[in-house]
């Protein structure tokens, strides 16, 4: 058997590629074929394969998708296995190594249907992409030959038949099952998902007329789906704006637990022992005092603010009041408010215009309460850091005081 026909069937194909070069194929190209090849290695290196297996699988490799160079999608593996025949018959009179490319190449059909280990793995070499984090760019080079080739796409179509190909397909070796498996099903809930978000904004933008139904009409049905859109934004925003103010509450609340458990420490048990640990004072004022701080930033940030709770009539005709907010009407009888809201309600802009008022104060209130709950935690976090410190150096001198030292009363060792 010639040795250095490896390299020659390498260099034929890859002649055929460049000498034959098809800008439709965007996907079935020699990029395509050489990592075919690669993958084709990497498998028959897990399995141990003996030259002449080898040979048929690398030689089956290079050329499944020549046919594409020379016809149409539906018959390309056939026309690969012709393009195989005459460079191997010029190569080699090894007829059974010759059957055996060739149904290795076949095999690669969308009927899959491998009866031994080296048509497995060429099938699995084949469709190695579908199992790897590289699926998504090959999924798209896919799209674009199909587009190239038929001139139009629909993507919505195109990603259900790639879902199918997907539910149906399965890796043959073990090997591919169990490094590739995991990451295909990763691959297809993705491409699901994508399709399912797709398919809904189509569904949301979908334009039908009718019959008898007027283009005026459907301008009133655009005006709808975009008064809806705004309506769905801000109540989404101000809920948003809510959940972090929650959050907000929730982090000054821990720290004020924390802390206030922290004085309880210190008052309880702590105070008592300075009597004869005098040398703890001042490490211990030190955490009282941040830990007070602490709290009381902590409250302040927390702390409710509420307006006057009234609004006139001219407040409302003039738009000034947000009656969407407790703060501004909670002392109005319900009377007032009544009216007051109805009058808002007939009047899109006072409506809408309110709504936007709530989400920037609230959105000002936010700001107001995480700058000074980041500034609760920094002086919470440095002054654990110092007293810690504090403690540390207080009980380091005192340990090297010696034990024999007196003070006098003026405060001097005698």
């Amino acid at each position: 058997m010639d040795n250095n026909l490896y390299k020659k069937i390498e260099h034929y194909v890859t002649g055929l590629f460049e000498t034959l070069e098809d800008n439709t194929l965007a996907y079935h190209n020699l990029k395509h074929t050489q990592s075919v090849v690669d993958r084709t290695k990497e498998i028959a290196g897990h399995y141990h394969v003996n030259e002449k297996e080898m040979l048929t699988l690398y030689a089956a490799a290079w050329f499944h998708d020549t046919g594409y160079l020379f016809t149409e999608l539906a018959k390309h593996e056939e026309m690969s296995v012709d393009v195989m025949r005459k460079f191997m018959l010029d190569h080699t009179n090894d007829n059974e190594l010759i059957d055996n490319i060739e149904q290795c190449i076949l095999v690669t059909k969308p009927l899959r249907n491998p009866v031994n280990l080296l048509q497995q793995i060429i099938c699995d070499a084949d469709t190695y992409n579908l199992g790897t984090k590289d699926f998504k760019a090959t999924n798209k080079r896919v799209m674009e030959e199909y587009k190239l080739k038929n001139g139009k796409l629909d993507k919505v179509e195109f990603n259900k038949n790639t879902i199918k190909l997907l539910e149906d397909h399965q890796f043959y070796t073990t090997y591919c099952k169990d490094l590739l498996s995991v990451t295909k099903e990763l691959n297809m809930k993705k491409l699901k998902k994508k399709l399912a978000q797709r398919e809904a904004e189509e569904t949301q933008t979908e334009e039908k007329i009718p019959e008898g139904e007027s283009l005026q009409d459907i301008g009133k049905d655009k005006s709808r789906l975009m008064s809806k859109g705004i309506q769905t934004m801000l109540r989404l925003t101000s809920e948003n704006h809510l959940k972090l103010s929650e959050m907000a509450d929730h982090k000054a609340n821990i720290l004020i637990s924390v802390n206030a458990i922290i004085i309880s420490v210190i008052l309880s048990v702590l105070l008592r022992k300075l009597s004869d640990a005098p040398y703890l004072t001042i490490p211990s004022i030190i955490f009282l005092i941040v830990a007070v701080t602490t709290i009381v930033i902590s409250i302040v940030a927390t702390r409710p603010k509420i307006s006057g709770g009234k609004f006139t009539l001219e407040d409302v005709k003039e738009k000034k009041t947000n009656l969407l907010f407790f703060g501004n009407f909670y002392k109005a009888t319900y009377e007032q408010y009544n009216v007051a809201m109805r009058s808002m309600m007939r009047d899109t802009d006072y409506l809408y215009g309110s709504l936007i008022k709530d989400i920037y104060y609230l959105g000002k209130v936010l700001g107001r309460k995480y700058k000074l709950i980041r500034l609760a935690y920094n002086i919470f976090m440095i002054g654990i850091i110092i007293s810690v410190f504090a403690f540390a150096i207080a009980a380091f001198f005192q340990k090297n005081i010696p034990a024999n030292t007196i003070i006098n009363g003026s405060g001097s060792p005698l």
